[in-house]
């Protein structure tokens, strides 16, 4: 097996989430371990940050005109991918998030034809559970998606659920490579206020994540001790929690910080992190509170138990059970020393299976094993 250095394209949504990020870390990662990295989209991801050593960024340009009054933008990504893919003879495409990113890889493959790289899709969620599944997209996506050199998730449960959902055949290779987080930066604080009892979601806002049950979480902590909520990203359903704030009147004790690209200190000052979503592929941002040494208090979905242990590194209820969760977050508010010892395990777990280091050498070998054979797959 070649061990020089890879060139490498990558696709992601650039905007706040779990796919994103971890698209961007990862590509970031690649390159300092050697090899180049392209990054290709319709905006620089959020993380990526300043200039880099061996990273590019290529921008897709969307046209409008009248005739095309959706967006062409699976078209334009095509387009680039097999224009990119040439011009700097990338050895993989990495397309994260299956809608539309995989079919748009599909597409680049059919205008290269041999002279294709190897094509990597990642699903991360709701492209399987939600949008890919969607009837009305599900041939094109399957089809994409058969069509690719390699699969990755990032927990088992999105590995059953892609089979089932998304139809794919008992021997479609789908490669379970867990989410990681940078320990070194997210870690816990080297001092916390004591005084104070807060709680804190970060997310996009959309509606599975049920931003609304942290609001009634908090109002019912409050029947029994004073306590705070920190709410950290924006989305469609933020109009609705400010205005249910109100409803509950909880303004002061709610504090909506809209898009953060940096929102360590926060998180390091909370005491348990509210993730009450409907579903959840991994749930990136509870790992980040995890290695801060943040407790989760979680709904039981998707693959949020392979990373929140019961009882250990936080508590796990059904989702829309806001009793429960209110009474889990109450444990933690007033028992310090519970806290104390969740969070020490917390971050405990995250050192022991989810450094960055690791995941990306994993990542780097499953690449390794599909450049290593002698054709990608054909074009079909």
């Amino acid at each position: 097996m070649s061990d020089r250095p890879l060139r490498i394209g990558v696709t992601c949504y650039p905007t706040t989430g779990g796919s994103g990020i971890i698209a961007t870390e990862l590509g970031c990662g690649l390159a300092r371990r050697g090899h180049e990295v392209h990054f290709i989209g319709f905006d620089v991801p959020e993380r990526l940050e300043g200039r880099r050593e061996r990273v590019a960024f290529h921008r897709v340009e969307i046209h409008e005109y009248p005739i095309l009054h959706l967006c062409p933008y699976p078209l334009a990504l095509a387009a680039k991918l097999a224009e990119v893919s040439a011009a700097r003879r990338l050895d993989l495409l990495h397309v994260h998030y299956g809608v539309p990113h995989a079919t748009s890889a599909y597409l680049a493959r059919q205008l290269l034809g041999a002279a294709s790289p190897r094509i990597v899709t990642t699903l991360h969620g709701t492209d399987v559970t939600l949008v890919g599944s969607d009837p009305t997209l599900l041939p094109v996506t399957r089809l994409a998606l058969l069509g690719c050199d390699g699969i990755t998730v990032p927990s088992a449960f999105l590995a059953q659920a892609a089979r089932e959902r998304l139809e794919l055949p008992p021997g479609a290779p789908i490669e379970v490579i867990p989410n990681f987080v940078d320990t070194d930066y997210f870690q816990p604080a080297p001092r916390r206020d004591e005084q104070r009892r807060v709680l804190i979601h970060i997310s996009n806002f959309r509606p599975l994540k049920r931003v609304e049950d942290t609001l009634r979480i908090l109002a019912r902590v409050r029947q029994a001790l004073p306590a705070e909520l920190v709410l950290v990203g924006d989305g469609p359903e933020r109009p609705r929690v400010e205005a249910l704030a109100r409803e509950l009147g909880l303004e002061g004790a709610v504090r909506v910080l809209g898009m953060q690209p940096d929102f360590r200190d926060v998180l390091q000052q909370a005491d348990a992190f509210l993730l009450p979503s409907s579903t959840e592929g991994f749930g990136l941002a509870a790992l980040e509170a995890l290695s801060c040494g943040v407790p989760v208090v979680a709904s039981r979905v998707g693959g949020v138990p392979e990373v929140v242990a019961e009882g250990e590194t936080g508590f796990l209820c059904q989702a829309g059970d806001v009793e429960a969760m209110a009474a889990a977050a109450l444990r933690l508010l007033s028992d310090p020393a519970l806290r104390r010892r969740m969070a020490a395990a917390a971050r405990a777990s995250v050192l022991r299976s989810w450094q960055q280091g690791p995941a990306i050498a994993r990542y780097e070998e499953f690449y390794r094993r599909l450049t290593c054979t002698s054709t990608p797959r054909a074009p079909s």
